[in-house]
């Protein structure tokens, strides 16, 4: 077993343009303070990181993670969050993700898609140069319209579309590869691969690829309804990265899983802040460390009530209260008697 890293956490809700978020050297600084000892950095976002540069230049990636450490941070992982939904993006769809992505290529899906192969490139190469050994990201959807079977769907169409995401994904899989280090996906409504029968219908696609494994965030799996602990059990050799979210689900007699198109906090299913939802943390790090989790313990602060600062500061000593020290010796060793095989054998009336 192992004690799990951390805290940690993820910047993407926290970066902007003002002070203390809007520089890398004072948003390591205000986490530190917030009590934590890593952050998972969000790629796209030029404020915090120059992945162009980080991706060609191991000076820079040593100077990026020399300032955080300068503040008392380690760098956990980087994510290509919004770069991998761009991977994939169903045409329904077109208008609503190109935000995502670079000015100079929205409204031009094609060299949108081209620009988001080049990003997810990027950022698994820039963590090489980290020395980091996952990467988060999104899978992307092509047939996510299609998630209700009404109308009928056309038989093969989901086939279809999961072997289109296969062949986009695996030439990058195999880079990752190069690079050593594992692309966790988050298993996540939006996405192709939004649940374990998803998730494996890829992964028989790019042939059980080594480097396709998963960001695993209970928040998701409560408001699916999935056994987000048996999930630990059958994805134990898969699951590389951890977001620590809390979540509830309180379905009424005019809404359940679908919401109704109710904002968040009108909705049956909601993203709280840890500590406020219904996730038992307490069986899901005990799981985590009893299934050898190396990874670290990274809050991803999403709340439909409460203040994004309270909520990290509230997170970090949360996840640090979880965490598991490992023992190493057996809380019975004290009764030892001793042993060797004659004692055993005498003890079996051999």
């Amino acid at each position: 077993m192992k004690t799990m890293k951390g805290p940690a956490l993820f910047l993407a809700q926290f970066a902007g343009d003002a002070a203390p978020f809007n520089s890398w050297d004072s948003i390591t600084k205000w986490a530190a303070d917030c009590g934590y000892a890593g952050v998972q950095v969000p790629s796209w976002d030029g404020r915090l990181i120059d992945l162009a540069k980080a991706a060609t230049s191991k000076d820079y990636c040593d100077e990026f993670k020399g300032i955080a450490a300068a503040n008392g941070i380690t760098v956990t992982e980087l994510s290509t969050h919004l770069q991998g939904q761009l991977v994939a993006v169903h045409p329904a769809y077109d208008e609503a993700f190109d935000g995502f992505a670079a000015p100079s290529v929205r409204g031009n899906p094609k060299a949108r898609q081209e620009w988001a192969v080049e990003q997810v490139k990027q950022a698994l190469s820039a963590s090489r140069h980290m020395g980091l050994t996952a990467m988060a990201s999104f899978s992307g959807a092509l047939a996510w319209p299609f998630v209700y079977p009404w109308p009928q769907r056309p038989a093969g169409l989901v086939e279809l579309a999961f072997d289109e995401l296969a062949r986009r994904w695996r030439p990058l899989l195999d880079h990752a590869e190069d690079c050593g280090v594992d692309v966790c996906y988050e298993i996540h409504p939006g996405e192709d691969l939004h649940d374990g029968d998803s998730y494996e219908m890829f992964l028989d696609r790019v042939g059980g690829h080594a480097r396709a494994c998963m960001l695993y965030d209970p928040s998701h799996y409560v408001l699916q309804c999935l056994d987000y602990i048996d999930n630990l059990d059958i994805y134990k050799d898969r699951i590389r990265m951890f977001h620590v979210k809390d979540a509830e689900f309180n379905p009424t007699g005019r809404k359940g899983v679908y919401g109704g198109f109710q904002s968040w906090v009108n909705r049956a299913g909601r993203f709280r802040s840890l500590g406020d939802g219904q996730v038992d943390f307490g069986a899901i790090f005990s799981k985590l460390t009893a299934n050898d989790f190396d990874g670290w313990a990274v809050v991803e602060w999403e709340c439909c009530l409460k203040h994004p600062e309270d909520g990290a500061r509230e997170g970090a000593e949360f996840v640090r209260n979880h965490i598991i020290r490992v023992t190493e010796k057996a809380f019975d060793d004290f009764a030892d008697g001793g042993s060797d095989d004659a004692a055993n054998r005498r003890l079996l009336g051999l």
